[in-house]
């Protein structure tokens, strides 16, 4: 085996070791550390896809060098590491855009044990993309879980608290659902593996047994993970988590903590429980509808919110009813179309909320809508890329949204039964993002005579500005150059079949 096969282990574990590090040092220093870890990870998951891609195959890598069911398994493949890669790219420009914010936000002495979970963070989420193990990706769902709940309450202000309890209660519901489920699969195949459990289920539904109780075990971990990652109609936890954390986890979140857990339901969709096994479990007509729902019941909670952050918030309950129509759809075209929305949602959303924090900055530190009117004269850097990260929500060519939509059109004309419904609902959901999020940029762009328009330069704050460049390049490549990135998730697909 090649050196380069040992990388996704070393990611996860450098991860994890830079979390205990972090707890030792002072804040500047544990600031190095994680961005020095997250670049160290993102170019070895960079290295490992171009690897990948060269060898066409994905491959196997036995923790300990024991095989099952002594030793855990790592499994690496062309969407893994790119997931990892994209992960990485994220997690370092929203690390960047709200550094200035953090000082004011979470107290001097609480700065390490920020990165500290930041660190775990990153390893829970990698841990989720390359494990091949069921009971491993359990513990670091609830790994990922204590992290996120920590970025979230770490601010302690306002409804800080508040918002991580109701995300704790509703993820340790969703973290229990799915062991419940887990517990039920293991109980009628007798394997941890993601692959042996796929061949026992095989074996199982060829014999016609225990075709209730493997229904059960599907929805059950379905539904916790759906809890997991918000999908409508259990959304509640999200606006308050969203809207009143820091900036740099409100991007985080809404960009890779849902897409951890969604990514996870896609490997048990493929490698435990089997694409065509899931479909003739009819979950995808249950994933359909809810996602369906949340097109439109997120939108319209959005359209009456009168907090920027909150309305981005409510917006991201919308998208993700986006990858769960396209997994309804049950066809290899409304999964890639999924897949590729969850790139351009995290590299859209992250933008959206880094932007927004540099009008509310310029408008007294109000996010009522009323008070920014003009802020993006005040600050033009934060309003050209609230703008830019607004038209890709709508579905603007050029942007990374109009490729999401334009997938999941051809995937839906190619669903009978699911056509007319997606592609409506799909047609009322772009014009209900274009009702808020347009409204916001007209309001921002609104010139006022009591509207001083000397504000925020590109010299006043150079690294905001970078990163709010690079989150807009980066949702222009997805936009204009597309087809790759889709032929490398049909690529990543066919290896996890």
């Amino acid at each position: 085996m090649d050196f380069i096969c040992n990388f996704p282990f070393f990611s996860i574990l450098l991860s994890l070791f830079s979390g205990t590090v972090c707890s030792v040092l002072p804040a500047k220093a544990a600031k190095i550390v994680n961005r020095v870890v997250i670049l160290a990870v993102g170019l070895m998951s960079a290295a490992l896809l171009l690897y990948l891609l060269s060898t066409g195959e994905s491959f196997i890598y036995w923790m300990g060098h024991f095989p099952a069911p002594w030793g855990n398994e790592i499994r690496a493949g062309v969407l893994e590491a790119g997931m990892a890669l994209f992960f990485c790219i994220i997690m370092y420009l929203s690390m960047a855009g709200g550094a200035h914010k953090l000082p004011g936000e979470v107290v001097e002495s609480k700065h390490n044990l920020y990165y500290i979970l930041v660190n775990l963070l990153l390893s829970s989420l990698l841990a989720l993309v390359y494990t091949n193990d069921m009971f491993t990706a359990y513990v670091f769902v609830e790994i990922n879980t204590i992290s996120a709940c920590g970025l979230i309450m770490i601010r302690q202000v306002g409804r800080t608290i508040e918002a991580a309890v109701r995300y704790m209660i509703m993820s340790l519901l969703g973290s229990g659902l799915l062991l419940f489920g887990l517990c039920i699969m293991y109980d009628l195949t007798g394997h941890l593996l993601m692959s042996n459990i796929k061949e026992s289920v095989e074996l199982i539904v060829a014999n016609g047994e225990y075709q209730i109780p493997l229904i059960v075990s599907v929805a059950l971990m379905c539904t916790g993970l759906c809890i997991k990652s918000a999908l409508f109609p259990f959304h509640a936890w999200l606006p308050d988590a969203y809207g009143y954390s820091t900036v740099s986890s409100a991007a985080i979140l809404s960009s890779l903590v849902s897409k951890g857990y969604i990514f996870l339901l896609i490997k048990i969709i493929y490698r435990v429980i089997g694409f065509s096994v899931f479909n003739s479990t009819r979950m995808i007509d249950v994933l359909f509808v809810f996602g369906l729902m949340g097109m439109i019941f997120g939108s319209l909670s959005a359209i009456k919110e009168n907090d920027i952050r909150r309305m981005i918030a409510f917006s991201s309950v919308a998208q993700i009813g986006y990858i769960y129509m396209g997994f309804g759809m049950g066809t290899q075209a409304g999964m890639v179309a999924s897949i590729f929305h969850i790139l351009s949602h995290a590299a859209t959303k992250s933008l959206l909320f880094i932007a927004a924090i540099g009008l509310t900055d310029v408008s007294g530190g109000s996010r009522r809508f009323a008070d920014l009117t003009g802020s993006a004269y005040r600050n033009k850097w934060a309003g050209v890329a609230f703008t830019a990260g607004s038209l890709s929500m709508v579905g603007v060519p050029l942007f990374s949204g109009f490729i999401s939509k334009l997938l999941f059109a051809q995937a839906a004309v190619q669903v009978e039964g699911k056509m007319l419904a997606s592609l409506i609902v799909l047609g009322i959901s772009t014009v209900l993002n274009a009702v808020y999020f347009m409204k916001t940029v007209i309001r921002i762009y609104t010139a006022t005579t009591e509207t001083p328009y000397e504000g925020i330069t590109f010299r006043h704050m150079k690294a905001y500005a970078v990163t709010l460049v690079f989150f807009i390049l980066l949702n222009v490549i997805l936009g204009v150059s597309s087809q790759p990135v889709v032929n490398m998730i049909g690529q990543g697909l066919a290896m996890f079949a």
